[in-house]
């Protein structure tokens, strides 16, 4: 019977940088001790089995962050409003010619407590009265066309304001637009303040005066003024005023910065 063979002690581990490599035996701290060790002395800034084991575990998720997530966002720059474009003569004609208005009327109310009519509404007192009119802007003044003035009105509380113009596309009525724009604009500020712009047929005259007091005192631009206006009343000022609001248009978008 032969002696039981002595046993041996493990051999040693070799000295270097191979003894602290990350043994897959190690865990916990022991672990992450190893291969800081190894990352010190090889120079390295990750431990070569984290990296592949992280590769080998979740592929796509490491190549979506390399691809997407890491990856600069793009900065979009702010979006450019394009410059207005001042409208045409044509453009503006066949845009009045599209009728908008739901019923036909001798008065309508185009802006709050700002009214456009023609001559039948300015002589109907009782309407005026039902109303609550204060002021009346007459752009058709004079004893050939709509001759109310202010003794038509007395013994009614409200303020008369006449221009003497001709519906006629060569007549300037652009040396009306801002102190009828005032006047209006002061009166629509008084309490209970109603106004009513008329000429002989509430279309083209007194269309332009309204027009351009809601381009001067409301900002607008003149195709946005034809829309505020159609959306109540049909107009259809001539070709000659419709080139002067042009010309208030350009005016205006140059002083705003619109152009």
């Amino acid at each position: 019977m032969g002696l039981p063979q002595p046993r041996l002690p493990p051999p040693a581990l070799p000295a270097g940088p191979a003894a602290a490599g990350c043994r897959p035996e190690l865990r916990g701290q022991k672990q992450h001790q190893a291969c800081r060790d190894r990352r010190l002395e090889a120079g390295s800034k990750k431990c070569p089995s984290e990296k592949t084991s992280a590769w080998a575990r979740y592929p796509h998720r490491m190549d979506s962050l390399q691809k997407q997530d890491l990856r600069r966002p793009k900065i979009h720059g702010a979006v450019r409003v394009p410059p207005y474009q001042p409208p045409t003569l044509a453009s503006l004609q066949r845009l009045l010619w599209v009728p908008r208005a739901a019923v036909l009327s001798h008065i309508n109310e185009v802006w709050p407590n700002l009214f456009l009519g023609d001559a039948y509404a300015a002589r109907d007192k009782n309407k005026l009265t039902q109303l609550g009119i204060t002021h009346i802007v007459n752009v058709a003044a004079g004893k050939f066309q709509v001759d109310t003035g202010a003794n038509f009105y007395r013994g009614m509380p409200l303020e008369y304001y006449g221009i003497e113009a001709d519906d006629n596309p060569f007549f300037d009525l652009s040396v009306y637009f801002l102190p009828v724009a005032r006047y209006i604009q002061s009166a629509l500020i008084i309490p209970q303040g109603r106004v009513l712009v008329h000429c002989a047929m509430g279309v083209s005259r007194s269309a332009t005066v309204v027009l351009a007091f809601l381009m001067i005192c409301e900002n607008m631009t003149l195709v946005e003024a034809i829309q505020t206006v159609q959306a109540h009343r049909d107009i259809c000022p001539n070709s000659g005023f419709l080139r002067q609001l042009q010309v208030l248009d350009n005016r205006l978008g140059q002083e705003t910065g619109r152009l």
